[in-house]
């Protein structure tokens, strides 16, 4: 058999569920590798078509999605409202979530691992892909970072594309320098604080609450031109924005806290949304 491969066609950036960890989000590099016959070109398929059918299969359904994995046990659902549900972390508190069925992604596993995405996006692709194809392998990795970095979730309601997604994620490095240097207690620090994080918007607040288990919920909602969406979250799970939670805002939200911190040092944040993306904020 023949093979063809295309190493880091596209990035995924997406949230999922995990039962002790809640809401992470996540960034992953794809590989893929093509098996089968040559065409009458000599190819096992077109490099010109290869963004151009993976690339866009692989985006539409999981990038900018929240991975849900069906056979959890924690998980509560209404078949009639499949748009809804609840999830019971391990901890006892829960998540609830609420959104258009193109924002989500359900599969069929107890825990989300690159293994069992992987498998979901090469039956996909199988059912795309001329005859002449006849094996898919998909490979999902993280980037290889030096130094910190978190993981946050976040939505975009005023965002024209699939930002708006009320639980969508990255994983990010962040740098900091102070003074021209490298700070890598500063760095580390903030990877601490946003470690498996929803950075929320105060606009976009409808509730805060004690539930029956102790837990004080915050409620998010909002409508924007995919739908309506609703999140509520543990409030231990959330760090809040006076602005919205694009990159820019919170680079410039992160030099503004720690120029208020050293008054008398220059600072330059470096902050990532995923991989190799992101904003640059200067305080002097």
């Amino acid at each position: 058999m023949n093979h063809l491969f295309v190493d880091n066609i596209t990035v995924i950036d997406f949230a999922y569920l995990d039962p002790a960890r809640g809401l992470v989000g996540e960034s992953w590099i794809t590989d893929v590798v093509l098996g089968g016959e040559l065409d009458d070109q000599g190819m096992v398929f077109d490099f010109s078509l290869v963004k151009r059918t993976i690339k866009r299969v692989i985006d539409e359904r999981v990038d900018h999605r929240l991975v849900i994995p069906r056979g959890y046990e924690g998980l509560n659902w209404d078949e009639e409202t499949p748009d809804a549900f609840i999830w019971n972390l391990t901890d006892g508190s829960r998540i609830q979530h609420r959104s258009p069925d193109e924002a989500v992604v359900w599969l069929s596993s107890d825990r989300v691992v690159p293994s069992a995405v992987a498998a979901l996006l090469e039956k996909e692709l199988k059912a795309v892909l001329p005859g002449n194809v006849t094996s898919v392998e998909i490979n999902l990795r993280e980037d290889v970072i030096e130094g910190a970095y978190y993981h946050y979730v976040h939505g975009l309601k005023k965002h024209l594309g699939n930002c708006q997604r009320i639980a969508h994620g990255h994983r990010s490095p962040i740098r900091i320098d102070r003074n021209g240097h490298r700070d890598y207690d500063l760095e580390n620090r903030w990877a601490r604080l946003w470690k498996d994080i929803y950075v929320g918007t105060e606009e976009d607040v409808t509730r805060r609450f004690v539930g029956e288990d102790g837990v004080g919920y915050i409620t998010f909602e909002y409508e924007a031109n995919q739908g309506e969406f609703a999140l509520t979250l543990p409030e231990s799970r959330v760090y809040m924005l006076d602005t919205d939670t694009t990159v820019e805002l919170i680079a410039a939200h992160i030099a503004d806290k720690l120029k208020a911190e050293f008054p008398e040092d220059e600072i330059r944040v470096k902050a990532y949304e995923g991989v190799g993306k992101g904003a640059i904020a200067n305080r002097v």
